[in-house]
Protein backbone atom coordinates (compact mmCIF):
# COMPACT_ATOMS: atom_id res chain seq x y z
CA UNK A 1 0.00 0.00 0.00
CA UNK A 2 1.27 3.39 -1.17
CA UNK A 3 -0.57 6.39 0.69
CA UNK A 4 -0.93 9.40 -1.54
CA UNK A 5 -0.40 11.68 1.31
CA UNK A 6 3.30 11.99 2.31
CA UNK A 7 4.78 9.74 4.93
CA UNK A 8 4.67 10.97 8.39
CA UNK A 9 2.08 13.25 7.83
CA UNK A 10 0.61 12.12 11.40
CA UNK A 11 3.59 11.02 12.88
CA UNK A 12 2.87 11.71 16.84
CA UNK A 13 -1.13 12.08 16.54
CA UNK A 14 -3.27 9.97 18.01
CA UNK A 15 -6.37 8.39 16.58
CA UNK A 16 -9.28 6.23 17.83
CA UNK A 17 -11.38 4.52 14.65
CA UNK A 18 -15.16 2.87 15.95
CA UNK A 19 -15.76 -0.16 14.27
CA UNK A 20 -11.92 -0.61 13.49
CA UNK A 21 -11.71 -4.34 12.88
CA UNK A 22 -13.27 -5.03 9.20
CA UNK A 23 -14.00 -3.47 6.28
CA UNK A 24 -13.77 0.53 5.90
CA UNK A 25 -12.89 0.65 9.30
CA UNK A 26 -9.60 -1.54 8.78
CA UNK A 27 -8.93 0.32 6.02
CA UNK A 28 -8.92 4.06 7.69
CA UNK A 29 -7.07 2.38 10.28
CA UNK A 30 -4.35 1.14 8.26
CA UNK A 31 -4.13 4.31 6.29
CA UNK A 32 -3.52 6.34 9.58
CA UNK A 33 -1.06 3.56 10.61
CA UNK A 34 0.88 4.63 7.12
CA UNK A 35 1.13 7.94 8.24
CA UNK A 36 2.42 7.24 11.51
CA UNK A 37 -0.68 7.72 13.81
CA UNK A 38 -1.17 5.90 16.84
CA UNK A 39 -4.44 3.96 16.31
CA UNK A 40 -6.63 2.69 18.40
CA UNK A 41 -9.39 0.86 17.20
CA UNK A 42 -12.18 -0.06 18.72
CA UNK A 43 -15.53 -3.00 18.19
CA UNK A 44 -17.23 -5.75 19.99
CA UNK A 45 -15.53 -8.63 18.83
CA UNK A 46 -12.16 -8.79 21.02
CA UNK A 47 -10.54 -11.68 19.08
CA UNK A 48 -11.24 -10.22 15.79
CA UNK A 49 -9.92 -6.90 16.52
CA UNK A 50 -6.63 -8.39 17.43
CA UNK A 51 -6.30 -10.43 14.47
CA UNK A 52 -7.05 -7.13 12.54
CA UNK A 53 -4.25 -5.51 14.52
CA UNK A 54 -1.76 -8.38 14.17
CA UNK A 55 -2.08 -7.85 10.57
CA UNK A 56 -2.06 -3.79 10.80
CA UNK A 57 0.90 -4.04 12.46
CA UNK A 58 2.28 -4.72 8.58
CA UNK A 59 1.70 -1.43 7.31
CA UNK A 60 3.77 0.42 9.93
CA UNK A 61 6.66 2.01 8.72
CA UNK A 62 10.46 1.03 9.84
CA UNK A 63 11.28 4.58 10.66
CA UNK A 64 7.80 5.27 11.86
CA UNK A 65 6.37 5.62 15.90
CA UNK A 66 3.11 4.34 14.91
CA UNK A 67 1.43 1.18 16.76
CA UNK A 68 -2.05 -0.05 17.06
CA UNK A 69 -4.00 -0.99 20.07
CA UNK A 70 -7.06 -2.95 20.99
CA UNK A 71 -9.75 -2.11 23.31
CA UNK A 72 -12.91 -3.73 22.98
CA UNK A 73 -16.42 -1.17 22.78
CA UNK A 74 -20.04 -1.83 22.40
CA UNK A 75 -20.68 2.23 21.49
CA UNK A 76 -24.00 1.29 22.60
CA UNK A 77 -22.87 1.74 26.07
CA UNK A 78 -21.70 4.92 27.73
CA UNK A 79 -19.60 3.65 30.32
CA UNK A 80 -17.90 1.36 27.36
CA UNK A 81 -17.40 4.75 25.17
CA UNK A 82 -16.01 6.59 28.28
CA UNK A 83 -13.77 3.86 29.31
CA UNK A 84 -12.23 3.28 25.20
CA UNK A 85 -11.98 7.62 25.74
CA UNK A 86 -9.64 6.82 28.73
CA UNK A 87 -8.06 4.34 28.09
CA UNK A 88 -6.40 5.99 24.98
CA UNK A 89 -5.66 9.14 26.90
CA UNK A 90 -3.62 6.83 29.45
CA UNK A 91 -1.91 4.97 27.12
CA UNK A 92 -1.07 8.17 24.75
CA UNK A 93 -1.82 11.02 26.67
CA UNK A 94 -4.03 12.67 24.03
CA UNK A 95 -6.82 12.17 21.33
CA UNK A 96 -6.23 14.17 18.12
CA UNK A 97 -8.47 12.07 15.64
CA UNK A 98 -11.96 10.50 16.28
CA UNK A 99 -13.26 8.30 13.25
CA UNK A 100 -17.05 7.54 14.17
CA UNK A 101 -17.13 4.57 11.59
CA UNK A 102 -18.77 2.14 13.87
CA UNK A 103 -22.43 0.75 13.00
CA UNK A 104 -24.87 -1.54 11.17
CA UNK A 105 -27.81 -2.26 9.53
CA UNK A 106 -30.02 -5.26 8.06
CA UNK A 107 -32.18 -5.00 4.75
CA UNK A 108 -35.45 -4.76 6.08
CA UNK A 109 -39.16 -3.14 5.06
CA UNK A 110 -40.42 -1.24 7.86
CA UNK A 111 -43.53 -2.80 7.80
CA UNK A 112 -41.44 -6.20 8.44
CA UNK A 113 -39.06 -4.03 11.42
CA UNK A 114 -39.85 -4.75 15.03
CA UNK A 115 -38.76 -1.96 17.12
CA UNK A 116 -36.36 -4.30 18.67
CA UNK A 117 -34.69 -3.86 15.48
CA UNK A 118 -35.19 -0.54 14.72
CA UNK A 119 -33.93 1.14 18.27
CA UNK A 120 -30.91 -1.41 17.72
CA UNK A 121 -29.50 0.13 14.42
CA UNK A 122 -30.64 3.45 16.01
CA UNK A 123 -28.77 2.97 18.78
CA UNK A 124 -25.63 1.85 17.40
CA UNK A 125 -25.28 4.25 14.69
CA UNK A 126 -26.80 7.23 16.00
CA UNK A 127 -26.12 7.12 19.75
CA UNK A 128 -23.24 5.46 19.52
CA UNK A 129 -21.63 8.31 17.69
CA UNK A 130 -23.34 10.70 20.15
CA UNK A 131 -21.63 9.27 22.83
CA UNK A 132 -17.91 8.81 20.69
CA UNK A 133 -18.68 12.36 19.70
CA UNK A 134 -19.38 13.64 23.35
CA UNK A 135 -17.18 11.29 25.35
CA UNK A 136 -14.28 12.68 23.22
CA UNK A 137 -14.53 16.04 23.61
CA UNK A 138 -15.78 16.06 27.19
CA UNK A 139 -12.37 14.27 28.58
CA UNK A 140 -9.93 15.94 26.08
CA UNK A 141 -10.59 18.15 22.79
CA UNK A 142 -13.19 20.83 24.78
CA UNK A 143 -9.57 21.92 25.98
CA UNK A 144 -6.95 20.63 23.34
CA UNK A 145 -8.92 20.83 20.04
CA UNK A 146 -8.78 17.60 17.49
CA UNK A 147 -10.60 16.25 14.37
CA UNK A 148 -13.88 14.06 14.09
CA UNK A 149 -15.09 12.30 11.02
CA UNK A 150 -18.55 10.53 10.91
CA UNK A 151 -18.89 7.76 8.13
CA UNK A 152 -22.64 7.74 7.36
CA UNK A 153 -24.82 7.02 4.11
CA UNK A 154 -26.09 8.94 1.52
CA UNK A 155 -30.14 9.28 2.36
CA UNK A 156 -30.62 12.40 0.57
CA UNK A 157 -33.27 10.34 -1.49
CA UNK A 158 -34.30 8.43 1.59
CA UNK A 159 -32.83 4.81 2.26
CA UNK A 160 -35.78 2.26 1.18
CA UNK A 161 -35.00 -1.63 2.77
CA UNK A 162 -32.57 0.41 5.83
CA UNK A 163 -34.67 3.29 6.54
CA UNK A 164 -33.17 2.70 10.32
CA UNK A 165 -30.10 2.99 8.96
CA UNK A 166 -30.99 6.09 6.93
CA UNK A 167 -33.44 7.87 9.94
CA UNK A 168 -29.93 7.58 12.08
CA UNK A 169 -27.34 8.53 9.72
CA UNK A 170 -29.38 11.34 9.28
CA UNK A 171 -29.49 12.38 12.42
CA UNK A 172 -25.62 11.88 12.41
CA UNK A 173 -25.29 14.56 9.58
CA UNK A 174 -27.43 16.78 11.31
CA UNK A 175 -25.32 16.15 14.25
CA UNK A 176 -21.98 16.91 13.02
CA UNK A 177 -23.63 20.29 11.36
CA UNK A 178 -24.65 21.61 14.99
CA UNK A 179 -21.63 20.65 16.75
CA UNK A 180 -18.83 22.24 13.93
CA UNK A 181 -20.98 25.83 15.46
CA UNK A 182 -21.09 24.55 18.84
CA UNK A 183 -17.32 23.30 19.11
CA UNK A 184 -15.68 25.66 16.88
CA UNK A 185 -14.84 27.87 19.64
CA UNK A 186 -12.60 24.89 21.06
CA UNK A 187 -10.70 24.34 18.01
CA UNK A 188 -12.61 20.90 17.25
CA UNK A 189 -14.00 20.28 13.49
CA UNK A 190 -16.28 17.98 12.99
CA UNK A 191 -17.20 16.37 9.37
CA UNK A 192 -18.82 13.78 7.37
CA UNK A 193 -17.85 11.62 4.95
CA UNK A 194 -20.69 9.80 3.03
CA UNK A 195 -19.58 6.27 0.88
CA UNK A 196 -21.64 5.11 -1.89
CA UNK A 197 -21.75 1.76 -2.67
CA UNK A 198 -18.12 0.27 -1.54
CA UNK A 199 -17.42 -3.14 -1.74
CA UNK A 200 -15.69 -5.37 1.42
CA UNK A 201 -15.26 -8.71 1.98
CA UNK A 202 -16.93 -8.21 5.04
CA UNK A 203 -19.94 -5.98 3.20
CA UNK A 204 -20.10 -8.84 0.75
CA UNK A 205 -20.46 -11.48 3.17
CA UNK A 206 -23.05 -9.63 5.28
CA UNK A 207 -24.91 -9.25 2.19
CA UNK A 208 -24.78 -12.59 0.77
CA UNK A 209 -27.83 -14.03 1.85
CA UNK A 210 -30.19 -11.17 0.78
CA UNK A 211 -28.32 -11.26 -2.46
CA UNK A 212 -24.99 -13.52 -3.55
CA UNK A 213 -24.52 -11.08 -6.73
CA UNK A 214 -25.10 -7.32 -5.01
CA UNK A 215 -22.16 -5.63 -5.70
CA UNK A 216 -21.76 -7.19 -9.44
CA UNK A 217 -25.34 -6.14 -9.68
CA UNK A 218 -24.85 -2.49 -8.32
CA UNK A 219 -21.73 -1.78 -10.06
CA UNK A 220 -23.72 -2.18 -13.37
CA UNK A 221 -26.24 0.87 -12.34
CA UNK A 222 -23.47 3.14 -10.76
CA UNK A 223 -22.49 6.12 -13.03
CA UNK A 224 -19.02 5.09 -12.21
CA UNK A 225 -19.72 1.56 -13.43
CA UNK A 226 -17.48 0.12 -10.86
CA UNK A 227 -17.91 0.25 -6.67
CA UNK A 228 -16.03 2.22 -4.65
CA UNK A 229 -12.65 1.06 -2.48
CA UNK A 230 -12.27 1.60 0.90
CA UNK A 231 -8.91 2.86 0.04
CA UNK A 232 -11.15 6.06 -1.59
CA UNK A 233 -12.94 6.05 1.84
CA UNK A 234 -10.00 6.24 3.92
CA UNK A 235 -8.29 8.94 1.47
CA UNK A 236 -11.44 11.34 2.16
CA UNK A 237 -11.12 11.00 5.85
CA UNK A 238 -7.03 11.10 6.06
CA UNK A 239 -7.99 14.46 4.13
CA UNK A 240 -10.34 15.60 6.70
CA UNK A 241 -8.28 14.99 9.27
CA UNK A 242 -4.94 16.67 8.15
CA UNK A 243 -4.06 20.27 7.90
CA UNK A 244 -5.37 20.73 4.59
CA UNK A 245 -8.45 21.15 5.83
CA UNK A 246 -8.07 23.23 8.71
CA UNK A 247 -10.97 25.68 7.23
CA UNK A 248 -13.44 22.56 7.01
CA UNK A 249 -15.59 22.11 9.25
CA UNK A 250 -19.91 20.97 9.24
CA UNK A 251 -19.66 19.61 5.85
CA UNK A 252 -19.85 16.14 4.29
CA UNK A 253 -17.54 14.86 1.50
CA UNK A 254 -19.58 11.90 -0.78
CA UNK A 255 -17.25 9.42 -2.05
CA UNK A 256 -19.80 7.49 -4.36
CA UNK A 257 -18.60 8.02 -8.13
CA UNK A 258 -21.68 10.17 -8.35
CA UNK A 259 -24.29 7.91 -7.26
CA UNK A 260 -25.61 10.34 -4.80
CA UNK A 261 -26.93 12.30 -8.17
CA UNK A 262 -28.92 9.15 -9.54
CA UNK A 263 -31.43 7.20 -6.96
CA UNK A 264 -29.73 3.72 -7.40
CA UNK A 265 -31.29 1.45 -5.04
CA UNK A 266 -31.52 -2.41 -5.83
CA UNK A 267 -34.02 -3.47 -3.06
CA UNK A 268 -37.30 -4.61 -4.37
CA UNK A 269 -40.03 -2.30 -5.36
CA UNK A 270 -43.79 -2.12 -6.32
CA UNK A 271 -44.60 -3.63 -9.40
CA UNK A 272 -46.80 -1.26 -10.55
CA UNK A 273 -48.29 2.21 -8.94
CA UNK A 274 -51.50 2.03 -6.84
CA UNK A 275 -51.25 5.94 -6.17
CA UNK A 276 -55.07 7.08 -7.04
CA UNK A 277 -55.49 9.55 -9.59
CA UNK A 278 -56.65 13.19 -8.73
CA UNK A 279 -57.86 15.42 -11.82
CA UNK A 280 -60.07 18.23 -11.97
CA UNK A 281 -63.47 16.82 -13.27
CA UNK A 282 -64.09 18.37 -16.61
CA UNK A 283 -65.25 16.08 -19.46
CA UNK A 284 -63.66 18.69 -22.09
CA UNK A 285 -59.98 17.52 -20.60
CA UNK A 286 -59.13 14.85 -21.12
CA UNK A 287 -57.66 13.22 -17.83
CA UNK A 288 -54.55 12.22 -19.81
CA UNK A 289 -53.89 15.70 -20.32
CA UNK A 290 -53.61 17.39 -17.28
Amino acid sequence: MMSVFRPGLFEGKVAIVTGGGTGIGKAIARELLYLGSKVVIASRKEERLKRTAEELCRHIQPSSTAEVKVVPCNIRDEKQVTNLMEETLSSYGKIDFLVNNGGGQFVSPVANMSLKGWKAVVDTNLNGTFLCCKEAFRLWMCNNGGSIVNIIVDMSKGFPGMAHSGAARAGVHNLTMSLAVEWIGCGVRINCVSPGVVYSDTAAQNYSEYEPELFQKMANLLPAKRCGTTAEVAGAVSFLLSPAAAYITGTTIDVDGASSKVFVNNLPTAEKCSLPEYTWKDDSIPSSKL
